[in-house]
């Protein structure tokens, strides 16, 4: 599949520079919302998710899978918002583990470290799942969302 194509090594290097671009903007969202609006981090977590999405699925359609366009706009972007959504799903309850547990540490580890542990603690997490849930969505899109791609 990726290794033994070039092309597809081309998308998903593409798929990932849009990740980092949507990493981003959800790191953005998210430290916007829980440090300047006082919202608490894992409802925070959904709403940069949202964005991210929003973002990447542009991205994808109009730069990493420009030849896809045997499907209506709508379309992919349902199915992209379906793959995202269970992403979602794999990503909301990792983050809420993953944030109190490096919370924890990071508070006995770092007792007089400069910068909150909170806000490294979700950031390590936010860091953590969206690797996580980068290989699922590269792959369900690749091969649902623009399975019209040669």
């Amino acid at each position: 599949m990726i290794i033994g194509n070039q092309r597809e090594r081309n998308r998903f290097l593409r798929f990932a520079v849009v990740g980092c671009i949507g990493a981003v903007v959800d790191f953005g969202t998210l430290n916007l919302l829980v440090i300047l609006f006082r919202v608490p981090t894992v409802p925070a977590s959904v709403v940069s998710f949202i964005c991210a999405v929003l973002s990447n699925f542009l991205w994808n359609r109009y730069w990493t899978y420009p030849d896809s366009r045997s499907k209506p706009v709508l379309r992919q972007g349902v199915q992209f918002f379906i793959v995202s959504v269970i992403g979602l799903s794999i990503r909301t309850p990792l983050f809420a583990v993953l944030e109190r547990a490096l919370a924890r540490f990071f508070a006995s580890a770092l007792p007089t470290f400069p910068i909150p542990t909170g806000f490294v603690a979700h950031n390590a997490a936010l860091a953590m799942v969206i690797l996580v849930v980068m290989f699922w969505n590269f792959l369900a899109n690749r091969y649902w969302t623009y399975s019209d791609v040669e």
